[in-house]
């Protein structure tokens, strides 16, 4: 844990944290902070940026910065549900994979099935099955996940199954399911700590892509990839429409990528 520790003092990493608190905090407390509701229709559609309307309005005239808060909380629910689910499922499925050669070979191959698909094709295979919405995205983000952490783990529990103390804990009569969770499986924490930063990432970028080709969140809930859907007709009217949730999208997947960055080098210092 010390590199994990050595990590998040990393410059990349107090950036990347600092803009998720900023950003996830906004779309926490979008009741408290929201200035409109974002259903709220009005008769001014597309009006410019001003006091009272801080992005302007939309095709409807709801309040842009309202919708954009809330549709930050889209991505907060994806990523505070989804990816632990998926880390969860894909780390016992490793850990169970290290246990006994055929049942190894079976996960292994269903994994392969899994990462065949690229995540969008997964969201749409899951979307086609149980229609559009925000529990395909929740049920894409955990399935695509699931083999990154179980590879992740497998090859970790692997790497340390060699070592001395794992020796010494098989001689002395640990059992092979104690001995995984209570000696393996803590030591290849570091690991999976840097790739639920990375899943994290992804969730965003699955959540948008989703919503953006019309299989994810369902208007009228907003959503930043439904924003950035439907503003592209309206481009020429109102550029703030796309611009918006297209930069919240980017810092949120750039302040990832910045912590996954960091605590990677953190524990390559070790």
């Amino acid at each position: 844990m010390n590199g994990l520790l050595r990590g998040f003092r990393s410059p990349e990493a107090r950036i990347g944290l600092a803009v998720v608190v900023v950003v996830l905090g906004a779309g926490l407390l979008a009741p408290l902070l929201a200035p409109h509701s974002p259903y709220a229709q009005t008769s001014g559609t597309f009006l410019p940026p001003s006091a009272t309307h801080w992005l302007g309005t939309d095709e409807y005239g709801r309040d842009l910065f309202s919708r954009v808060l809330y549709g930050i909380r889209q991505d907060l629910l994806v990523g505070a549900v989804a990816v632990p689910i998926g880390a969860v499922a894909g780390t016992v499925l490793g850990l169970l994979s290290t246990v006994w050669g055929w049942l190894d070979t079976v996960i292994q191959r269903l994994f392969d099935v899994t990462l065949a698909f690229t995540s969008l094709v997964m969201g749409v295979t899951v979307a086609a099955v149980i229609g559009p919405g925000l529990p395909a995205v929740l049920i894409t983000v955990g399935l695509v996940n699931v083999p990154l952490f179980g590879r992740l783990t497998r090859n970790a529990v692997k790497s340390l199954q060699t070592r001395d103390y794992v020796t010494a804990a098989r001689i002395v009569g640990v059992r092979p399911v104690r001995l995984l969770f209570r000696h393996l499986l803590p030591n290849a924490l570091d690991a999976l700590v840097v790739q639920a930063a990375l899943s994290l990432s992804l969730a965003v970028f699955i959540e948008g892509a989703m919503s953006f080709v019309g299989i994810g969140v369902r208007p009228p809930e907003p959503s930043l990839g439904s924003l950035l859907r439907t503003s592209i007709t309206f481009l020429d009217r109102s550029p703030l429409y796309a611009l918006a949730p297209m930069v919240v999208v980017t810092a949120l997947v750039l302040a990832f990528n910045l912590i996954g960055d960091g605590l990677t080098k953190g524990l390559l210092r070790r």
